[in-house]
């Protein structure tokens, strides 16, 4: 009835574009970076979904660099997925955070395979045509899903609310946590598990929702399923009430969102120090201080990824260096405006973006309290 482990796939056909795809991805990325970095300020200040600056990310072949070579695709691993997202992060945060959950979903299926091979080709195929955006609809830590799965005879129906879905009415699929409502599991009680949907299906709709603070572009609104049918084999259920935790699954998370946060810090402090060449000498050391704060923030998350892509035993570090550096990050962008006055909170100026979309990003990062707590009971032999 429900699938419940990762089923042998089929590798695709070796595809001799894939070699060297990622060197070419990464030689495009300036281009990128600056044609997202022309448009930003207009779409965040309309809140309009920059489906040119998707576009182009995917041109670049960028948004499916992390596709398995089993598959067709380059491969690229968390150092690559990093360096990238952290250069566009310069360029638009909000693309970056979209391109982020893409690049996710298409690793953890090369590394875990989690859905079957047909059911992935149906969005290789799509990622051929265009861009297919895939968001992750997921509760905070520690709540339950907003959504929950009901078992109807041949298939799961998902019902709930899940809110501030970021490229909600862009996206070609979503990833869903839900919870069962059933009782026949062998702890008669409800499993935790992620179901496929299609962006398209009935019973699925967008209630554009969203006026958030930062990250406007991204277009995160809320996400209504009513009665929306799932077939079995676009479920990845456990055998508990819950998948075991995967340090390596979380380790790719969180580097991969702090590096979207690194590059819009990085951002913000190239412009504070444009805007400040040529003044008092005064801002030199305030600056340098900025610099190497941030560039040892980078060096840690950059290092760590490319450790983890060598020994995935390293990933159990991710939650120390990635609350380290969006510590670093947020620091950087409040101590520019710090330097710029009242001019880094002019709306014709980027920094108060940068500074907004910082804040909204932090949120997409565990809580501090949750990862201290969890790193002192470690300590503690708990």
């Amino acid at each position: 009835m429900t699938r419940t482990a990762a089923q042998p796939t089929v590798p695709a056909p070796a595809d001799p574009a894939a070699d060297g795809a990622v060197e070419r991805a990464l030689a495009r990325l300036p281009r990128v970076v600056d044609l997202l970095a022309a448009r930003a300020a207009e779409h965040d200040r309309d809140g309009t979904f920059p489906y040119q600056g998707v576009e182009t990310v995917h041109e670049a072949g960028l948004l499916t660099l992390t596709v398995g070579r089993r598959h067709g695709g380059p491969g690229a691993g968390l150092a690559d997925t990093v360096r990238v997202l952290a250069r566009l992060g310069r360029g638009d945060a909000s693309v970056a955070l979209l391109a982020a959950h893409t690049l996710l979903h298409h690793a953890e299926q090369a590394r875990t395979a989690p859905w079957p091979a047909a059911l992935y080709r149906r969005l290789l195929t799509e990622s051929r045509r265009g861009p297919a955006l895939v968001g992750t609809l997921r509760a905070p830590a520690g709540r339950p899903p907003a959504v929950t799965a009901h078992w109807q005879g041949d298939a799961w129906r998902l019902v709930g609310r899940a809110p501030h879905c970021p490229g909600a009415e862009a996206l070609a699929w979503l990833v869903v946590e839900a919870r069962t409502a059933e009782d026949r599991t062998a702890q008669n009680r409800p499993r935790t598990g992620l179901f496929l949907v299609r962006a398209d299906s009935p019973g699925l709709e967008i209630d554009p929702a969203a006026d958030q603070l930062g990250l406007r572009a991204a277009a995160g609104h809320d996400v209504l399923l009513e009665d929306t049918r799932i077939g079995t084999d676009a479920a990845h259920l456990p055998k508990g009430p819950a998948f075991p935790a995967d340090p390596l699954a979380a380790a790719w998370r969180q580097l991969a969102l702090t590096a979207v946060l690194l590059g819009t810090a990085r951002a913000a402090l190239d412009w504070s120090a444009g805007r400040l060449r040529g003044t008092a000498a005064t801002h030199r050391r305030p600056l340098g201080e900025l610099d190497a704060a941030l560039t040892g923030a980078e060096e840690l998350v950059h290092g760590l990824a490319a450790r983890t892509d060598a020994d995935p035993a390293a990933a159990t570090r991710a939650p120390a260096v990635q609350l380290l550096a969006a510590r670093t990050a947020a620091d950087t962008v409040q101590r520019t405006l710090t330097l710029t006055g009242s001019t880094g909170l002019d709306r014709r100026h980027p920094l108060e973006r940068h500074l907004r979309d910082t804040l909204s990003l932090r949120t997409q990062l565990p809580a501090e309290d949750a990862v201290l707590d969890a790193l002192g009971e470690a300590l503690l032999g708990g």
